[in-house]
Formats: structure tokens, sequence, C-alpha cells
């Protein structure tokens, strides 16, 4: 009787282990899924969420950066690649584990991926895509009021009324049709972080990538806890 009793509270119990195990796996899942963040550095005057924001801030998928004059703002995305907001620039951005997209009311934003991740950016005009087959690097330019794409690798399109244009490495497309009057400085070519060839800006984030993880191992106490030394800024997405 007693064996049977056992028997039955060990079955009991390893079945609640099975349970909870499942319920572990799909929580770290869906965790890994929505903690897709970028680090932020910037230069000058940067709001994220309309909050002043500071270099080393960790910035989630659906936050909006804006930038002010003479300041930018760049989000490294990790194994995604990155994204730098120029002067007087405005772009909602979101992006997960396999791509990353930005919505741009003002600006210029500058845009670089890995191979396997594909990137839009979406304007007034049009769309500028840029394909996960390969590592991309683009410009989109909406200072003047049309719309401008640079590409400076990768598959790149440019999608706008009703048409697609291919964006060929070292060339510009345009769709939209300038404001009269608008004061704005037209940029030929992507700015020093778009003269980086892909190797150099995989070596780059593959550096970046390893340094903070050093920076937490070294950071972990005995007791399991991650001690940054300092504060950590997090966004929150808007709602």
């Amino acid at each position: 009787m007693i064996s049977r009793t056992w028997s039955r509270k060990s079955i009991a119990f390893a079945v609640t282990i099975a349970v909870l195990s499942v319920y572990s796996m799909v929580a770290l899942a869906k965790a890994g899924q929505a903690g897709v963040s970028g680090e932020l550095s910037v230069s000058g005057q940067v709001t994220v969420n309309g909050q002043a924001a500071i270099s080393g801030a960790t910035v989630f998928s659906d936050s909006v950066v804006a930038t002010g004059a003479n300041s930018s703002a760049v989000i490294i995305l990790g194994n995604l690649g990155r994204v730098e907001l120029l002067p007087n620039s405005n772009a909602k951005l979101n992006f997960s584990s396999v791509n990353i997209s930005a919505s741009l009311e003002a600006g210029r934003i500058q845009v670089s991926t890995l191979a396997g991740v594909s990137a839009i950016v979406t304007a007034k005009d049009g769309a500028a895509v840029a394909d996960a087959r390969q590592a991309a690097l683009f410009m989109v330019d909406v200072e003047c009021g049309d719309m401008r794409v640079n590409s400076q690798g990768g598959i790149v399109e440019l999608r706008a009324a009703g048409k697609t244009t291919p964006v060929a490495a070292g060339t510009t497309a345009t769709a939209g049709t300038p404001q009269p009057g608008t004061r704005c400085t037209r940029l030929t070519r992507p700015e020093t972080f778009g003269r980086l060839s892909g190797g150099a800006l995989a070596a780059l984030l593959l550096a970046a990538g390893g340094a903070i993880a050093a920076v937490i191992l070294a950071g972990r106490s005995s007791n399991n806890d991650i001690n940054f030394g300092g504060t950590v800024v997090v966004f929150s997405p808007t709602r």
C-alpha cells in the first residue's frame, strides 16, 4: 500500500515537472522573440519616445527616435545590423529576429543589414526594400520633400507609384516631387558609417557583441545577479 502511494506521488511529481518544463520553454521562446532590442549611441540632442536619450540606453521595437540639429543616433542591433538617424530626422523603428523596418517621417536614415536579415524603410512616397539574401547598406532621404534611396551594397529596391526600381550599389533612385521652396542639403552618398565595407561592418558588430558578453560575465556576482556598474536606461515601446 505504501509503495503504491509513493508510486502515485512520483508519477504526479514527474508529470508536474514535465508540464512546468513545457511552460518554461514556451515562456522563454516568447521572451526571446519580444526581447529583440538595440543599444543606442547618441551625438547631440536625441529623444526616444519623446524622452531625452543618452548613449548606452536600450531601445526596443516600436520606438520613435528623433534627432535635433547637428545631432545623430545609432541603434546597434547585434547580429541584425544597425540603423543611423542623421540630423533633424524622425522615424519609428521596428525589428524582429530577421527584419528591420522603419517608418521615416522626416530627415534621413541609414540602414545596414547582415545576410539573412531583410529591411524596409517606408515614407509617404514609397518604400525602400533590402533583400535578405545579401548584406545591404542603403540610405533613405526625405529631407527635401521627395524620397531618395541611395544604395552602397546589397539587393535594394525602391517601390513607389506601382513600380519597382532596382537600386544598384553606388546609385540613387527617386520617388515623389520635392516641395517648392524647401531648404535642404542633398547627400550623394552615405556618410562615415556608409563607407565601411561589409566585412569591416561584420567584424565591428562581432567585436561589439564580444565586448558586451565580456562585460556581462565580468559583472556577474556570486549569487548570479548581474552588476552593470551603473544605471541601465531602458526605453519601452510606444503604445
